[in-house]
């Protein structure tokens, strides 16, 4: 194979690849394009695709493919994502689904729509003795070493127009999100390893850095990652999973709210 023949020097090949992780994040996204999708079968892999077609705010017909993760968490995620993209070179590489809402700043509710303009990894950094960092669990410090990553600047003036009262009809907030390997149901955590390092974060997931460091990466020509993630909790002790489908549905609601009114996909 020559260099010229590889997927990183192709055009983009569809509108947008949305990534789910869990079922209930899946059953919503497809209900809400209308149930028109089939099944892409690729040689040689068995990821499930399914792919779908919608009108985008020019009248112009466009290409979605939707994937969902075999394992919750950033890494299935990021190999999810990344895949995808090579595979079939969206402009947009979303993640849609259900998050924790986190936020002191402003009043969150259930079905909120959360789109991080940055995302970072909790959980990256160094385990020491807690004489060591502020951060410490009992006998064990963590020195936290996040690097976020930001959202395309095209698309973060969009989202922060979006989020303007009465904009949309959608209640939605822009800001931090924090990613992390573990399902928080604790406040105390929250505020120990998430708030006490950047305290103004909106939410928290499971999965949206490892889409933002995909998308970030990947080959020519690159998509633009958007997270859409909306409230189904607070990551406190009353956590529970009553309000996910719910949250789900808005979700879902708001990509293709995007895609068909909102997005380009000709620049």
């Amino acid at each position: 194979m020559r260099y010229e023949d590889t997927p990183g020097t192709q055009e983009y090949g569809c509108a947008a690849v949305i990534c789910t992780a869990v079922e209930t994040e899946s059953k919503s996204l497809m209900q809400v394009f209308g149930g028109g999708w089939s099944r892409v079968h690729v040689p040689g892999d068995s990821q499930r695709y399914h792919e779908a077609t919608f009108v985008d705010k020019h009248g112009h017909g466009q290409l979605v493919i939707t994937c969902q993760q075999d394992v919750m968490g950033m890494t299935a995620a990021s190999v999810l994502a990344t895949k995808a993209a090579m595979l079939f070179r969206p402009r947009y590489l979303i993640m849609c689904g259900i998050a924790a809402g986190i936020s002191k700043d402003a009043e969150q509710m259930y079905g909120d729509v959360l789109v991080p303009s940055t995302v970072w990894d909790y959980s990256t950094g160094k385990v020491v003795g807690p004489d060591e960092s502020e951060l410490h669990f009992g006998a064990v410090g963590f020195l936290p070493r996040p690097n976020p990553i930001h959202m395309d600047s095209k698309l973060k003036e969009l989202m922060d127009e979006l989020s303007e009262p009465n904009a949309c009809e959608f209640h939605l907030q822009t800001g931090s999100l924090a990613c992390g390997p573990s399902v928080m149901a604790n406040e105390f955590a929250v505020d120990l390893q998430v708030r006490a390092l950047f305290p103004s974060t909106m939410g928290l997931d499971m999965e949206s850095y490892g889409v933002f460091l995909a998308a970030s990466n990947a080959l020519e020509p690159r998509p633009k990652a958007l997270v859409v993630k909306s409230v189904c909790d607070y990551a406190n002790e009353e956590k529970d999973d009553q309000y996910q489908t719910f949250a789900a549905f808005t979700a879902s609601r708001f990509v293709e709210f995007l895609l068909t009114s909102k997005l380009d996909f000709d620049d």
